[in-house]
């Protein structure tokens, strides 16, 4: 984005969050955003999971949810948790948090009946020790809890009645979820509610559900929105994994090749863990519908309590004729949302409590030459093994999923099955990066080597993997940036014949540095290796992320863990060093002469897309470039710190949170101040040292 539009943009922007904030303070409603791992997806302080592109999806650039982050792959719309029964044996009651809502939530809206208390907060904290966020009561790398109830039948702060709310259970949630870095862990995301009875009635016969809409559909290609954008969905479900998934059955095809799943984890009540694998006459349930649809008899939108919970207590899946009929129709493009639902839990006492955990599971298609309406089982295939992967982080301590703490399953000697475990790869190693003129440096501490795997209960670190990707993968290949990172060297211990015994000795310096930062902790950091990659192309992207591994556990039939690339990962730009005073020569712009486009700018059409630098500047300046006739183009001011958000290639291909430049350039983006394309022709520009105010004048051309 150009600086004129950008700073049209925040003007909009801040005007935008100013009127939401005034709308939270009243009505305590609060998004967050995963970034652990490689899903992008908001999250609310009512127990919902996506945006309906709305909203934040606008105002602060959240994903609904985006799998890989960063690659414009989105797969939901919303969700929202579903609770049911009887209450004292005869009112059916269904309370909902979301439904198929064109606009999604909308505070009072009927069906979305959950609420906060006024003032109520979303936490969010973490497991990671270095994280700002630490607690030690954190659960996964980035935890979001909230609490929320039904209880209500006006907003709390304001006079909004909840439309046609009728039939409060009396029901307060307890919600938590989590996501995980690491490179086996970070596609799924957990979210685990505990739903208590704080009334004075029975709850009998009682379902617990999960609504979603899923869209799986790649915005960069196609802008959300409409009825076509929707309407491209295949839907099935596995029963032997509890999941109900989507995928793109033709939309952006060759452009969403991915699953989105939600899967039934467990539940625990009373008389221990319910599911329909360790438990009699407990089930799961699936149903489908198509959007808003009242007519079908079948494959209707439940309009009230009696619809929803008939839904919720009986699922397509059952049915005599779903292999024939309803799984071949449901694999077709058609607009449709999902519920899983589980239960029953038959008598719900006030005071009592139920924990119901699912997960929502993204993954890669397996491409096997054919469709992905086929929706076969070898393309499923990461999409299952994802979903048995979040199932072992639910199961924890309790190996055999039996409900029960068998011998040598209390690893942490409590005396209780505690879930949400998993084994872990050591910490990643703190990182520095400096970028200077074709090369970038790399320096790192010794936190990774002090680590204790939770299930061996050993320290097993044994080495240091570093990574990078090649030239041109942000405009020439894929936008997966996980997966366009290539091994470039990898060092381990030589003290106990595993791996290669490289050792450490080509990266530890002789003496530590300090560049003058603290840890979380408040304490100096201190960096004892370097690695320098040289040879580096000034003024392109490069990702570069370390990660540490573990010795791998035999006797726990555990194989070497590797920390992810993802939480290390920064994009480097190359170039030349602050130059203060001019003491290292003149400014100058690349490429020059610029003949109308630059391979870095990659396939995108858009004419804000592109850039040039200003290179070999002084720390902080002022650059103004002008027309051959001396009329004033466009100006900006330059600082070392400079991170590219000035411009539009910068989200387009690169993330400004992410990146590290030289110091001494600075991109521009061929706009006029006015935002105009520039013609061809001469130009010229100005550096001012605004230290010294010494100024520099040079001039570059543009041939199209």
């Amino acid at each position: 984005m150009s600086n004129k539009k950008y700073i049209v943009a925040l003007m909009l922007s801040l005007f935008a969050v100013t009127k939401t904030v005034e709308v939270k303070a009243q009505a305590s409603f609060e998004e967050k955003q995963t970034t652990a791992g490689n899903i992008r997806m908001t999250i609310n302080n009512l127990g919902m999971i996506g945006n309906a592109f709305r909203g934040s999806y606008n105002v602060l650039n959240y994903s609904s949810c985006e799998f890989p982050a960063g690659s414009g792959i989105e797969h939901l719309f919303q969700g929202g948790l579903w609770i049911g029964g009887y209450i004292n044996g005869s009112q059916v009651a269904v309370s909902t948090g979301a439904i198929d809502d064109a606009s999604g939530y909308t505070t009072g809206k009927q069906n979305f009946e959950f609420t906060a208390n006024l003032g109520s907060k979303m936490l969010e904290r973490s497991s990671l020790i270095d994280n700002p966020l630490y607690q030690t009561s954190a659960i996964s790398h980035q935890d979001f809890v909230s609490d929320f109830t039904d209880k209500n039948t006006t907003v709390p702060g304001t006079n909004i009645q909840i439309n046609n709310h009728l039939f409060p259970l009396g029901a307060d949630v307890h919600f938590e979820s989590y996501n995980y870095n690491f490179n086996f862990a970070n596609y799924f995301v957990i979210l685990n509610y505990v739903i208590t009875n704080n009334s004075t009635n029975t709850w009998d016969s009682v379902f617990v559900g999960y609504w979603k809409d899923g869209v799986v559909r790649n915005v960069n290609v196609t802008t959300p929105g409409g009825g076509a954008f929707f309407n491209k969905g295949g839907n099935g479900y596995l029963d032997s994994l509890f999941i109900a998934y989507e995928l793109d059955a033709n939309g952006d095809l060759g452009f969403t090749e991915s699953y989105v799943g939600l899967k039934f984890l467990g539940a625990i009540d009373k008389d221990g863990l319910a599911h329909p694998l360790v438990r009699n006459n407990f089930f799961a349930h699936y149903n489908a519908w198509q959007f808003q649809n009242s007519a079908d008899p079948l494959y209707f939108s439940p309009g009230d309590d009696n619809q929803k919970y008939g839904k919720m207590s009986a699922g397509l899946n059952s049915r005599t004729d779903w292999e024939t009929i309803i799984r071949p129709t449901l694999r077709q493009a058609n607009n449709r949302s999902h519920l899983m639902s589980v239960g029953p839990f038959r008598r719900v006492a006030p005071g009592e409590s139920i924990n119901v955990s699912f997960s929502l599971v993204c993954a890669k298609k397996v491409e096997d030459g054919n469709p992905n309406s086929a929706d076969n089982d070898v393309q499923k295939g990461v999409l299952v093994q994802n979903s048995l992967f979040a199932q072992t982080a639910y199961n924890g301590e309790d190996a055999n999923f039996n409900g029960i703490l068998d011998p040598g399953e209390d690893r942490d000697e409590d005396g209780k099955i505690t879930r949400f475990v998993l084994p872990s790869p050591p910490n990643i190693p703190r990182a520095k990066v400096i970028a200077s003129e074709n090369k970038i440096e790399l320096y790192w501490s010794k936190n990774s080597e002090s680590s204790v795997d939770p299930i061996s209960k050993k320290k097993d670190f044994e080495g240091y993997r570093l990574y990078k990707t090649t030239v041109g993968f942000d405009v020439t290949g894929t936008q997966d940036i996980v997966k366009s990172l290539k091994l470039v060297a990898e060092f381990d211990r030589n003290d106990n014949n595993l791996f290669s015994n490289t050792s450490f000795g080509a990266i530890q310096l002789t003496d530590s540095v300090t560049f003058g930062e603290l840890d979380s902790q408040g304490d100096t950091i201190y960096y004892f290796y370097k690695y320098t990659f040289e040879n580096i192309q000034n003024g392109w992207q490069h990702a570069i992320a370390i990660t540490s591994f573990d010795q791998g556990d035999a006797i726990n039939n555990l194989q070497s863990l590797e920390s992810s690339t993802t939480p290390s990962l920064k994009r480097v730009f190359p170039g030349m060093p602050a130059n203060d005073d001019f003491k290292n020569g003149d400014p100058f712009v690349y490429p020059n002469p610029y003949y109308g486009v630059a391979a870095w700018e990659g396939l995108s059409k858009n004419p804000e897309d592109k850039k040039i630098y200003f290179a070999n500047l002084p720390s902080n300046c002022q650059v103004k470039i002008y027309s051959s006739a001396g009329d004033l183009v466009d100006e900006f001011t330059h600082n070392e710190s400079y991170t590219g958000d000035d411009i539009r290639w910068m989200s387009t291909y690169s993330d400004p949170t992410q990146t590290k430049f030289s110091g001494g350039e600075h991109a521009w983006d061929l706009l006029s101040k006015d935002n105009q394309i520039i013609a061809r022709g001469t130009y010229l520009f100005s550096v001012k040292d605004t230290k010294t105010g010494k100024t520099y004048k040079g001039k570059f051309a543009l041939i199209k």
